[in-house]
């Protein structure tokens, strides 16, 4: 795979992860991994953008809270999170994966033992709520009179 695309699949799967789950994943690898934050995690707000439709003109649809965080490992490779929530352990933890994620040396372990997991997990939610707004799903028909 492109390591473009993988990166923006496993950042899409840290940033959709619930911090619980993800320390679930991560404790059992035991990693101590030395790092500096050059960002600490700090929280903002950003102004979400969208459009009519889907695809008309633009508008603003509101501010959302953002945690963001960077760090960079001992060899000198750099981990970003950018999350939609106020939880800052979280940021940090999404950030310190990305730059292990980058590393040869333990990208596979962390693809398989969070990564992958992480992934399941939210494919299994999109497809419950898939079913759930499937299920109220209203069909609108027209029916037309015949000329008389």
């Amino acid at each position: 795979m492109d390591p473009i695309k993988a990166r923006k699949r496993w950042l899409s799967v840290l940033a959709h992860s619930q911090p619980a789950q993800l320390l679930a994943c991560w404790q059992p690898l035991d990693l101590h991994p030395h790092y500096e934050r050059l960002r600490a995690p700090e929280t903002g707000l950003t102004r979400l953008h969208a459009r009519m439709g889907g695809t008309g003109r633009r508008f603003i649809l509101g501010d959302t809270t953002v945690t963001r965080a960077v760090v960079r490992l001992d060899d000198g490779i750099c981990g970003y999170s950018y999350l939609i929530t106020r939880n800052k352990a979280h940021a940090e933890l999404c950030a310190l994966l990305d730059a292990l994620l980058q590393q040869s040396s333990s990208a596979e372990l962390i693809q398989q033992k969070i990564i992958a997991p992480l992934a399941a997990a939210r494919q299994e939610q999109l497809t419950l709520r898939a079913r759930e707004i499937a299920s109220s799903r209203v069909d609108f028909f027209t029916l037309v009179r015949g000329d008389n």
